[in-house]
C-alpha cells in the first residue's frame, strides 16, 4: 500500500470515527434536553395544583366568613355614614 494510500485511508477513518463520535454526543444531548423538558413540565404542574389548592382553600375561608360576619360591599342604601348631608 502506498503512503498517500495509508493517509487516505487513515484520514477517512477518523473523520468516520469523528462523525460517529459527534452523533452519539448529539443524541445524548438531545435526550437530556427531553428529559429536562419532562420534568420542568411536571414541576409547573406541581405548583399549579398547589395555587389551586390555595385559590380554593382561600375562597372556601371567603365563604365561611361571609357566613359567620356580616359583610356589605358598601353600596347599600341608608347607611347613615354620608359626609355633608
Amino acid at each position: 500500500m502506498s503512503r498517500v494510500a495509508k493517509l487516505t485511508l487513515t484520514g477517512t477513518s477518523l473523520a468516520a470515527l469523528g462523525i460517529v463520535i459527534f452523533v452519539h454526543w448529539a443524541q445524548k444531548a438531545e435526550k437530556a434536553a427531553m428529559h429536562a423538558g419532562v420534568i420542568r413540565d411536571m414541576e409547573q404542574q406541581r405548583i399549579k395544583k398547589e395555587r389551586q389548592a390555595d385559590f380554593d382553600m382561600q375562597r372556601a375561608l371567603e365563604e365561611e366568613y361571609r357566613r359567620v360576619q356580616n359583610v356589605h360591599d358598601g353600596q347599600g342604601a341608608g347607611t347613615g355614614g354620608d359626609v355633608g348631608s
